[in-house]
């Protein structure tokens, strides 16, 4: 046996991974160089081993949920995060002139993608499974939760920060009666809101969210708070301050980090989510400390388990519909990208959470909404 092998197969010690095993869960290796690329690049490694076909796993998701749920990703190099993390000090990885790469690299990557993966209104955020059997009832739902939540009545000014594909914008309009300005940093999003929503009283724009002037009765930012950053945390609920009326609500749907993090995971930042990172209860709490009065918090993150298979699941159904545009080793990177982020859910090692704000704090409280 390598000394390499040896290595990988002390890191799994505890997590019930074999190499070579003959469970549904066990590393296959194909490539005996994986090994040491695992070794020398951490999870960056662990990823474009996958992609380049130099493992496989027939159940993926539970592998990795195995691993994560002994924590034995951390005993991994973590050098690359560490050198991150310096680098955010120096530079904002999220400043206004870098805001459009995320939706370059990664939601402008083509909506034929997203169509095949997504339910009928492009949600592209955790569903809400709670009463819900589909994965359209389900982000309806989630959708439903969050104009409950703001107690939406006809007439109001909403604003949507990172309004997606204009899903959630064109529901809270035909259902609840309120006017929609809907923000987005990608091309594709907006052109494909706009479409959605051009009959309703739904203003799309193609535009930064610290660059907005407004003022609104409600706020709700669904999906989009991971690609803030650490340095703009305060910036972003200054800005949201002042956009949102003193009686207003603002409703905060975001992924959480179980600890505090200056930078993202490197495989990650490379390939999926360039100049993001997943916040904190403490990042969250300092930045709203004396701008906001917590209403509520409302985690449900086992929910996007659900919602990630099943998005891996149409989209792996339809992927012969588009493989000669994507070719295999983007299917693979997207492959990881799903499961590995499933596994995380499931292992509660990320949150999703639903934070209800009011800049001055409701008398008496609100009633509970789940």
């Amino acid at each position: 046996m390598s000394p390499a092998r040896a290595a990988i197969e002390s890191l799994l010690e505890g997590t019930q991974v074999a190499l070579d095993g003959p469970n549904p869960w066990d590393i296959q290796v194909r490539d005996p160089g994986f090994f040491r690329r695992v070794l020398a690049g951490g999870s960056l490694g662990v990823g474009e081993a996958y992609m380049d076909g130099q493992w496989e796993c027939e159940r993926l998701d539970q592998m990795l949920y195995r691993v994560f749920r002994a924590a034995a990703e951390q005993r991994l190099p973590m050098v690359r995060r560490f050198l991150a993390s310096l680098q955010t000090y120096i530079v904002n990885p999220q400043s206004p002139a870098r805001a459009f790469v995320v939706g370059q690299r990664h939601y402008d990557i083509g909506d034929d993608l997203y169509e095949r993966m997504l339910d009928s209104r492009m949600i592209y955020s955790c569903a809400y499974w709670k009463d819900a059997q589909t994965l359209d009832a389900a982000q309806e739902a989630k959708v439903d939760l969050v104009c409950r939540k703001l107690r939406l009545e006809p007439g109001m000014r909403v604003l949507d920060i990172g309004c997606g594909w204009g899903g959630a914008a064109q529901y809270a309009a035909e259902r609840y009666g309120v006017s929609v300005t809907g923000v987005t940093i990608s091309k594709n999003q907006a052109e494909a809101a706009r479409e959605r929503c051009k009959h309703l009283p739904v203003d799309i724009r193609l535009q930064d969210y610290r660059s907005l002037n407004d003022r609104f009765d409600r706020i709700f930012s669904i999906g989009m708070f991971e690609h803030v950053g650490l340095r703009n945390y305060r910036t972003y609920f200054e800005h949201a301050r002042r956009l949102l009326n003193d009686d207003g609500l603002f409703l905060l749907h975001s992924i959480g980090s179980n600890t505090s993090q200056r930078a993202n995971d490197p495989w990650i930042e490379r390939y999926i989510f360039p100049n993001s990172l997943l916040p904190s209860m403490a990042q969250i709490a300092s930045a709203v400390e004396d701008l906001f009065i917590v209403e509520d918090w409302h985690s449900f993150g086992p929910y996007y388990d659900r919602t990630l298979l099943a998005w891996h699941e149409r989209v792996r159904a339809r992927w012969h519909e588009i493989a000669p545009r994507y070719g295999e080793r983007f299917r693979r990177m997207w492959e990881f990208y799903l499961l590995s982020s499933a596994a995380s859910f499931r292992a509660r090692r990320i949150q999703l959470w639903q934070v209800l704000l009011s800049p001055k704090g409701i008398v008496g409280g609100l009633p509970e909404v789940r």
